[in-house]
């Protein structure tokens, strides 16, 4: 017995020290190099060295690099966790956190902003609102037949972000060319750096969206087994459907907003997770919170430090993301579970 409650204590504490140990390192790593012991010296009350030397330190360490990194846990994790419940509930591999147009709505949501608001605050509150309108309009068009299976709301997304693709593509085409169409290409294809302490404010529906699934997460099991399954054991799957996709919506259309989108995040990380602990969704969801913020914060510091300009994380995920998801069609046969 008390090995068993050691093991868990051991997975409990890699789980918690994984995210925290990457966005420790990241401290370390940039163009402007820091080392150990200058971060030492900074964060030391005794410290008494060059005074323009120290304020440097602390901006770049406090101000530019541990945001980014706070918030790449944040973002990263809520992402990999909305994949994997959207996973488990369409009872597909293959899907991930935009399935429902999440993304293709908030990047309408930040277009417009941009294009017809002049950005500013205005680009996070519409971002959220659109992507979240995604996902209602995509379990509207999903309830055509009286009721909302789970392959009509598969179509329904598929039409969603088509629809919204398709405006966005428009607001690019009539956007200025010299300042809207350069920040409006940049969005969409995600980055951390413009984020800081003044956009922490996020993290509040995100945690609200990740705290659902993590509560639910043994439903997910039950839900992934089939409707009727789940009407057999007591569950009313309609209502956990609702909560989950709702969940997962909340989580990453916030994430969006802040962050731009970031794709393929949702599809890598749960799978890896469930080449570790298997596809039981009460392992599965802690471990994808944990995997997945610390796989941000290594792709972010990889985006801001292998050249002079920094690449869009959207860009290295997505030269990640394509073969692995060709490997998990081979795999899983195009679709299902195997």
């Amino acid at each position: 017995m008390s090995r068993t409650i050691a093991k868990k204590w051991l997975v409990r504490s890699i789980i918690l020290l994984l995210p925290i140990s990457a966005m420790f390192l990241t401290l370390f790593v940039g163009r402007y190099h820091i080392g150990f012991f200058d971060v030492l010296s900074i964060i030391a009350p005794w410290n008494s060295g060059d005074q323009y030397s120290s304020d440097q330190l602390w901006t770049i360490i406090f101000q530019l690099r541990l945001p980014r990194a706070i918030a790449g846990a944040m973002i990263g994790a809520s992402l990999a966790v909305s994949g994997a419940a959207y996973q488990g509930v369409f009872r597909n591999p293959l899907v991930n956190s935009g399935i429902l147009g999440v993304s293709s709505g908030a990047s309408f949501g930040a277009s417009l902003a941009i294009v017809v608001f002049g950005g500013g605050y205005l680009n996070y509150l519409l971002s959220f609102v659109f992507g979240v309108a995604a996902v209602l309009l995509a379990y509207l068009a999903g309830r055509i037949y009286g009721s909302a299976p789970t392959i009509t709301l598969v179509l329904g997304g598929v039409v969603v972000s088509s629809f919204f693709s398709a405006f966005t593509s428009m607001l690019k085409y009539v956007a200025d060319p010299y300042s809207e169409l350069p920040a409006l290409t940049f969005w969409t294809m995600g980055s951390l750096s413009s984020i800081g302490y003044k956009h922490f404010w996020a993290f509040i529906p995100i945690i609200a969206g990740v705290g659902i699934i993590y509560l639910s997460r043994w439903k997910i099991n039950i839900l992934s087994m089939g409707d009727k399954e789940a009407a057999t054991l007591g569950l009313d799957a309609k209502w956990y459907k609702v909560l989950i996709i709702g969940g997962a919506t909340l989580s990453t259309s916030s994430a969006v907003c802040i962050s731009g989108t970031i794709g393929w995040i949702g599809l890598i990380v749960p799978h890896i997770c469930r080449m570790i602990v298997g596809n039981d969704n009460t392992k599965l969801i802690p471990w994808s919170m944990s995997l997945g913020a610390t796989f941000l914060i290594l792709i972010d510091t990889l985006s801001r430090s292998i050249s002079t300009s920094e690449i869009p994380i959207g860009i290295l995920t997505a030269i990640l993301g394509t073969p692995f998801f060709v490997y998990l069609l081979k795999k899983t046969k195009g679709g299902g579970w195997k």
